[in-house]
């Protein structure tokens, strides 16, 4: 079943798809499986894991997402610091976000009750389907919907 996406929601958008032969693609088949290989063995992708960081019964959560963000940050420190430049020959920058709170205490409240509600973000949602959790399937889904839904009402929300 195909869900038809009115003209004033569609968009241009640049890819970085490789051409050429399906040998182009197993780097991105590797670093899947690195991601989904991590997100299984740190247990990101456990529900138990999920549960006792909203209910703050364990630091682990806590403590894999601010490693995230300090290793994104000195990254891009060192990434910066070396004169490394986008594809585009730009250089590397992150745009200053609104200042607006709103929209991302929105944003924030229906991402983290959908992550309460299914136990999962939607990057181990693949790390769970690869380790055979059919039940992913469903939360997949669900991923697929909001995102669809979130298209049909993007106009109407604060951007």
């Amino acid at each position: 079943m195909a869900f038809p996406i009115p003209d004033e929601f569609k968009v241009e958008a640049q890819t970085t798809r490789p051409t050429g032969s399906l040998l182009a693609y197993v780097p991105y088949l590797l670093a899947g499986a690195f991601f989904g290989i991590v997100a299984i063995r740190s247990e990101i992708a456990s529900w138990y894991r999920i549960y006792e960081m909203f209910r703050f019964e364990s630091f682990h959560m806590y403590g894999v997402i601010g490693s995230a963000v300090l290793t994104a940050a000195l990254s891009l420190w060192l990434l910066r610091r070396l004169g490394v430049k986008s594809r585009d020959g730009e250089p590397l920058r992150i745009r200053p976000s609104d200042p607006g709170r709103y929209r991302y205490i929105l944003g924030g409240v229906v991402f983290g009750l959908g992550w309460g509600l299914v136990g999962a973000c939607p990057g181990p949602i693949y790390a769970l389907l690869g380790s055979g959790y059919a039940g992913a399937l469903l939360i997949l889904l669900g991923a697929l919907l909001g995102t669809y839904a979130y298209g049909l009402v993007q106009h109407r929300l604060p951007h």
